[in-house]
């Protein structure tokens, strides 16, 4: 079968342009909000000693997972999401939400001292989202994007990613089970960097990292599982096998298992207009 040259071969398409994958999550929001990690205290805190107050803007808020975090550390925030099935819960929740993608979305006039985005830039265009996003902040605001990157304890992450191999070889899990998570969301942290840089308007960006752990039941991970991209549009039963291939490779390791978090962050301070 004749191949494109390097050159001319189709690239596989950015996150932010797999759309099919960006707006899947709302398929089971109830889950999603359910079973997904918070982020540790120590990450919100940091943020807000940058941020000069305390309005924040959540980008892909989805059902509000960061947004009620800085809510209950006294802030007033605003989510804005692309899916409105994620949406309507997190009103359900008590949050105002606007339903919109973030790159086309009108600030109207508002300025916050914050905008943050928990596990969500990827499907953000790194330079018109970190543009917008200077459109939304006052000066010396701050914008931090971050991602919890998990590493099950080694037996459990071998076992696991065998099941991937044998049931879904060609998925994005299996790929994803031959790099670290913490490299993967590293060179997310990267590209998240570069959009900065070239959007202008903010500081040098930092780099932050926190470490921390979670316990996890089998079903309690058998109810996340499904939330992860690359499951949300598994077909029933290659989904069905995995869960059955994945339960039983913790239950061969008593039931439980450590997750290793490193919740990684890009940060940035919104320069002062001239």
């Amino acid at each position: 079968m004749p191949t494109l040259p390097p050159e001319r071969a189709p690239r596989p398409p950015a996150s932010h342009e797999n759309r099919q994958v960006a707006e899947s999550f709302g398929s089971d929001a109830e889950r999603y909000d359910r079973a997904r990690p918070g982020y540790p205290t120590a990450l919100v805190d940091r943020i807000l000693t940058v941020a000069p107050g305390r309005d924040v803007l959540d980008v892909g808020c989805g059902t509000g997972i960061v947004a009620r975090q800085f809510a209950a550390a006294g802030c007033r925030v605003l989510g804005v999401d692309v899916d409105a099935r994620m949406a309507d819960l997190a009103r359900r929740r008590g949050l105002d939400v606007e339903v919109a993608a973030f790159e086309t979305w009108d600030p109207a006039g508002r300025r916050f001292d914050a905008v943050v985005s928990g596990q969500t830039w990827h499907w953000v265009d790194p330079v018109a989202g970190a543009a917008k996003a200077a459109q939304a902040l006052r000066p010396h605001g701050v914008l931090a994007l971050f991602w919890n990157a998990g590493r099950p304890q080694p037996d459990v992450a071998e076992a696991v990613a065998e099941v991937y191999r044998r049931v879904v070889p060609d998925s994005l899990a299996a790929r994803q089970g031959a790099v670290s998570a913490v490299d993967a969301y590293a060179a997310l942290c990267g590209k998240a960097v570069a959009g900065v840089r070239k959007a202008d308007g903010y500081a040098d960006p930092e780099q932050w990292r926190f470490d921390w752990e979670r316990v996890y039941t089998r079903d309690e991970w058998l109810d996340q599982l499904p939330t992860q991209g690359a499951f949300t549009r598994l077909p029933q039963a290659a989904l069905a096998e995995v869960l059955t291939g994945v339960g039983a490779a913790i239950d061969a390791a008593g039931g439980r298992f450590t997750m290793h978090y490193a919740t990684l962050a890009v940060t940035t301070v919104r320069s002062d207009p001239a």
